[in-house]
């Protein structure tokens, strides 16, 4: 039998962004208000409908260009020309995600050192950085003065599955430092892990661990004061993309 298209119901495709970054000290996520049906005045997570003539990661990257302004990450691109890191992160697609139509979203992670004030942009009426656990805790934010409001579609379990794969990917990988700037102290790195892991780390095993692996980080040469006290030595993300043994998360 010859394919008819006309056979099966039409569907949508969209991307879906869990952007993370670090602010003040704790793990943040972009989170935009939306300004137009459904679930008009709700907070949900960035993201778009692919167009027809882009791939899922162009329309992630674009999505990301337009509520951040950041440029996807280029590995052969010179450090201080890097941009955020984005990663596939999951499929959704329940029947009933989205009350317009059946609609598929292909989640993406992305990561960035620490980010300014959000525009709204699009269909969004405002947008914020929110620390996660008060995402995940209180399902988002209602209108005024109103109580807790779930966050739009199934965006708190799309939250809830980036921040985890944030969380674990760190215990192994060096995607911590998509968190930190082109150069950072060891401090600074450190500070990261807490605030992903909501935990405090001992500050001498935790050098031990990350200036023990080769390759993992590299002396830039240079040192610093922005954190106080005495001059700390800068580093920058080495081409180790593993770390053995891997940093396992405290148990809380």
């Amino acid at each position: 039998m010859p394919y008819d298209p006309s056979a099966f119901p039409p569907f949508a495709v969209t991307v879906d962004l869990v952007v993370l970054t670090v602010r003040r000290h704790s793990l943040c996520a972009l989170a935009v208000r939306r300004g137009e049906p459904p679930f008009q005045g709700r907070w949900a997570l960035p993201g778009g409908f692919v167009r027809a003539d882009e791939d899922l990661a162009q329309a992630a990257a674009r999505e990301l260009a337009e509520e951040t302004g950041l440029c996807v990450h280029d590995p052969a691109a010179p450090t201080q020309d890097n941009g955020a890191h984005l990663e596939q992160l999951a499929t959704y697609g329940d029947p009933e995600r989205d009350p317009r139509m059946r609609v598929v979203s292909v989640a993406h992670l992305a990561l960035a050192p620490d980010l300014p004030a959000p525009r709204a942009g699009g269909d969004a009426s405002n947008a914020r950085w929110a620390p996660v656990e008060e995402l995940l805790e209180q399902a988002g934010y209602g209108r005024g003065s109103e109580g807790p409001a779930p966050l739009a579609f199934d965006h708190t379990q799309i939250l809830a599955d980036g921040v985890e794969r944030a969380r674990s990917k760190i215990e192994y990988s060096s995607l911590a430092t998509a968190f930190c700037p082109p150069e950072f102290t060891v401090g600074e790195l450190r500070r990261v892990y807490e605030a992903v892991w909501g935990v405090a780390l001992d500050p001498r095993n935790f050098h031990r661990k990350v200036t023990g692996t080769p390759g993992f980080l590299v002396p830039t040469g240079g040192t610093t004061t922005r954190q106080g006290g005495r001059p700390a030595q800068l580093f920058r993300a080495g081409g180790a993309t593993l770390l053995n043994p891997p940093m396992l998360r405290p148990e809380v």
